[in-house]
């Protein structure tokens, strides 16, 4: 068997996965920021604006704008934080659990209807099969 060379299949990998994620993505949904912010509240629990920018690998300032858009629209609210009263513990709102629910069960569609049409019901279970991998990479 012939040695596979991980640099090449790494650097196609992430070219891929990155063509899928942007294909997946629709004019109308939150900017991945945005989005990404609304994950982390949706999973993690209420958070400060610090602790979210650190998560995202961002500076404070940059991720106090992302809040402020969030909060704009409602997807997010700020309130009082329980042991210290100079932060804010930021919350995911209903509407913003809605437009992240929304989003992913589009990509999700989208995402199933391509593989439905694309690929053979044995191509579907290799990928089924990757999936597996993908995850415990994406664990490390």
């Amino acid at each position: 068997m012939d040695e596979v060379d991980v640099n090449e299949v790494a650097h196609e990998l992430r070219l891929v996965v990155g063509r899928l994620v942007r294909r997946a993505r629709r004019p109308e949904d939150l900017p991945a920021p945005q989005a990404a912010v609304l994950g982390h509240l949706d999973r993690e629990g209420p958070m400060t604006t610090a602790e979210l920018a650190d998560r995202q690998r961002v500076r404070h300032q940059s991720m106090a704008r992302t809040v402020g858009q969030l909060t704009a629209l409602g997807l997010i609210a700020p309130g009082p934080h329980p042991s210290d009263a100079r932060k804010t513990l930021l919350t995911i709102t209903d509407a913003g659990r809605a437009e992240l629910r929304s989003q992913r069960t589009r990509r999700a569609g989208w995402l199933a209807e391509a593989m439905a049409s694309e690929l053979s019901p044995e191509e579907r279970r290799e990928l089924a099969r990757a999936v597996a991998l993908l995850a415990r990479l994406a664990d490390r």
